[in-house]
């Protein structure tokens, strides 16, 4: 699953049912005063913070039970390993950059 930030596209999710690779990708130069933007935290330069009630109110997102159940999955997993930020309640995601 992929969070994709453009200045075109705004921000989207790709790929919503590859719940094994949940990563945050930057296109061009995306707005940083959207406020979908706004919401996530950088971290450092290769690492963001995805708040986890994000993910389900992005254009993309398929509208069915299925894939709820495996981004509630997911998401349990993440907490396992923890890729969970507990005091923003947020998905760590890996930033990926493309001109």
């Amino acid at each position: 699953m992929i969070v994709e930030c453009s200045a075109e596209g705004g921000v989207r999710l790709a790929e919503p049912f590859d719940f094994r690779r949940f990563k945050l990708v930057l296109k061009g130069k995306p707005e940083a005063s959207s406020p979908l933007m706004e919401r996530m935290t950088f971290v450092d330069a290769d690492n963001a913070l995805v708040p986890i009630d994000l993910v389900p109110v992005l254009p993309g997102r398929p509208d069915d039970e299925t894939w709820e159940r495996g981004y509630a999955e997911m998401v349990a997993k993440a907490r396992e390993y923890g890729w969970i930020d507990v005091n923003t309640n947020a998905i760590r995601a890996p930033v990926e950059r493309e001109r």
